[in-house]
């Protein structure tokens, strides 16, 4: 699948079915996060792996998709290692989603509900105090056939040369 393919099929989905992702796949994933761009190249992220379905089940309390999941990837940040530790994160998630999709796998961005419940989840997996868990994202097979939400036409969004 190439660059582009990707990022039109790329879809939030909360529903799946069972599947064997081995760790070279999640490896992958894990490296395509590592390698996203960071402000001064702080790479101010680390990723936790669970496989485990006791955990996944107990993270499930942040999402229900969580539980369903194969896997997860639990994306860490240090925000004492750079004022754009946000938006660095936010850059290896969409590396992360794309791998996903390019392996065949689906998975949603769980944000607002892991910092909702950011105490919880860090206690689960053992994140150091003064790290921030930033979100999860579930991984597997869609349950059913993922589409991507409605986007706006890029005429409404794309300006040449100025505003308006």
């Amino acid at each position: 699948m190439d660059l582009f393919e990707a990022i039109e099929r790329r879809a939030s989905v909360r529903g799946f079915e069972p599947c064997n992702l081995d760790r070279e796949e999640l490896e992958k994933i894990c490296d395509a996060g590592r390698r996203a761009p960071s402000g001064y190249n702080r790479q101010p992220w680390e990723f936790i792996v669970i496989e485990d379905r006791d955990t996944l089940q107990k993270l499930g309390k942040i999402q229900d998709p969580i539980a369903e999941a194969s896997a997860a990837i639990a994306v860490v940040a240090d925000e004492e290692a750079s004022k754009f530790w946000k938006e660095d994160a936010a850059a290896a998630i969409e590396n992360m989603l794309l791998a996903i999709v390019d392996l065949g796998y689906a998975s949603v961005w769980v944000e607002g509900y892991t910092l909702r419940y950011e105490d919880f989840g860090k206690e689960v997996l053992g994140i150091p105090e003064d790290l921030r868990l930033l979100t999860l994202l579930p991984i597997g097979k869609a349950a059913e056939e993922p589409i991507q939400a409605e986007k706006k036409p890029l005429e409404e969004i794309v300006h040449w040369e100025k505003y308006g």
